[in-house]
Order: C-alpha cells, then structure tokens, then sequence
C-alpha cells in the first residue's frame, strides 16, 4: 500500500495506492509520502480538480465491499460535474432502498474522485462523511457551480 497527500482548499488529502489502483482519499496527512506513477497521476488530477480545470478524475479505482457498495458508488461516478441526484433517483435506478444508498453513499472509500458530495437528500442538503462534514460538501458544491441545487 502507497499513500501520497496533496494539500486542497478542501482540507489535506491522502490518496492510497493497491494494486495499480486508487482504493482510498482520506482527509489528513500521511505519515509516509510515497512516489508512484499512479499517485502522482492521482495528486495531479486532484490539484487540476482543486485548481477548476479539471471537471472528470480518468483514475483506476477499486472500491472494496459489497456489491452495492460497488453499484452505489458506480452509480456516484456517473453524475456529472455541477449536477446533483438524490439518495431516492439511485435508489430507483438500482431497486433498492434510499437508506442503503444512503449508507453505501456514506461508506464510500474515494470521495470526491467518487463525487458522493452530488448526492443529495429529497429535501435538499444532507451530511457528508469528508472532515468538516456538510462545510466541506457545500464547499464542493460550489466549487463545482452546484450551488444553486443547495436550496
């Protein structure tokens, strides 16, 4: 396992390397900086992300877990830049419960390369599991021009 961090408007971030894909993003520094292809590919695209010129990560990732921990954050990955879906529109889309969207949603090892910041509840804004919780989801949002969808 290789880690690199790469400090953001949204908080530090540490990217984590397993078999020639990225498998996790935490917030906080790691304590080991390693230098792989691949994590210099990841660090790079999260500063173009942080910098407004990149709107797509083009990464190898591997989410571990279930299969709908799997679908959920396939699903994630398919809402466009400066858009929002609800728990609800997954939800439908995969026959299953919201509330197990929602915990998949909340369960995702690769935010903001995984966008789960795009999901919202059917009433409008709900929590994140990125540091700063719903600060940092709304700082994502606005980053990305979303943030009309917050009211």
């Amino acid at each position: 396992m290789a880690q690199c961090s790469v400090s953001t408007r949204f908080g530090d971030l540490t990217l984590t390397e397993e078999d020639g894909a990225i498998t996790a993003l935490r917030w906080g520094r790691a304590a080991q900086q390693d230098d792989t292809p691949l994590l210099a590919r990841a660090a790079l695209q999260l500063a173009e992300y942080d910098a407004g010129v990149r709107i797509k990560f083009d990464l190898p990732l591997r989410v571990a877990g279930s299969a709908l921990q799997r679908d959920v954050c396939a699903a994630i990955l398919a809402i466009p830049f400066g858009h929002t879906r609800t728990y609800g529109d997954i939800a439908r889309d995969l026959g299953v419960p919201a509330q197990a969207v929602g915990q998949a949603c909340g369960g995702n090892p690769i935010p903001i390369v995984i966008p789960c910041h795009r999901v919202m509840g059917a009433k409008g804004l709900t929590g994140f599991s990125g540091a700063g919780g719903i600060e940092t989801k709304v700082a994502l949002l606005r980053h990305e021009g979303a943030a009309g969808l917050l009211i």
